[in-house]
């Protein structure tokens, strides 16, 4: 399947790898960043592995996340043949926020 990431996804991954590498390190951003290329080589064999986000249940699209890390949301949903990466969540934020965004 082919995977489009929205440009919202694209910066908030940008800031979680640049607040990573602020605080822990080059070799850290460098992990974070492989663990993510990883999940999404996963994703795309398999779209439907990981479950149904419950925050965004009530939206007419379907969406589902995946962790990434622990403290990271990859938010996704699946259209026609495609897998839209919707938003990239740090999990440490008001979840109502985080809705707001895909709104």
């Amino acid at each position: 399947m082919k995977v489009i990431v929205s440009e919202r996804a694209e910066i908030n991954l940008h800031k979680t790898a640049d607040y990573i590498q602020k605080e822990f390190g080059q070799k850290a951003k460098k992990e974070f960043l492989q663990e993510i290329r990883h999940l999404i080589g996963l994703l795309t064999t398999n779209p439907y592995m990981w479950a149904i986000e419950p925050l965004l249940a009530e939206f007419p699209s379907t969406y589902r996340s995946f962790v990434v890390k622990r403290l990271s949301k990859i938010v996704y949903r699946i259209v026609d043949d495609c897998i839209e990466i919707s938003d990239f969540w740090d999990c440490r934020r008001n979840p109502d926020a985080l809705i707001a965004q895909l709104k």
